[in-house]
């Protein structure tokens, strides 16, 4: 998710397409936020796996 979000947010700012930069900062961002909450531990969704 992290990776999808960084190859959307570069390609919308180089193409200068807002939606596509819009979506991929979202993106990075809720990968980054499930990627915290896996690294401490926490229970993402009510899955005991991490993320």
């Amino acid at each position: 998710m992290i990776t999808l979000g960084v190859i959307l947010l570069v390609l919308g700012i180089v193409l200068q397409i807002s939606i596509l930069t819009t979506v991929g900062g979202i993106l990075l961002v809720v990968g980054l936020v499930l990627l915290v909450l896996g690294r401490a531990g926490t229970k993402v969704g009510g899955r005991s796996h991490w993320f």
